[in-house]
């Protein structure tokens, strides 16, 4: 399985299949002491579209796919003001 944070001494390790993988489409990121401090990216005129991404992300076991026919579908997060979700708690606790 292809992973997608690798500690910078792995990645020095086996910096090559890392290559081959990027050169695949793949996005790396390098982290020190379990912090990204960097990303091996493909190099500029290959530009992944949304669903290659997915696809990468998925061949990691990052994500799965949420629809039958194995396309992902993608969410966008909902940002909502902390006062929300401190009413959220306030109202689950007076209810459960």
């Amino acid at each position: 399985m292809k992973k997608n944070y690798i500690g910078i001494r792995e990645a020095r390790i086996n910096l090559s299949k890392l290559i081959r993988d990027v050169r695949d489409g793949m996005e790396i990121t390098i982290t020190d002491r379990g912090k990204p401090v960097a990303k091996l990216v493909p190099a500029e005129g290959k530009s992944l579209s949304l669903e290659e991404r997915i696809r990468n992300y998925e061949s990691c076991g990052l994500i799965e796919s949420s629809s039958r026919d194995g396309r992902a579908e993608p969410e966008a997060p909902i940002e909502l003001p902390e006062e929300y979700a401190r009413r959220f708690i306030r109202e689950e606790k007076d209810n459960g």
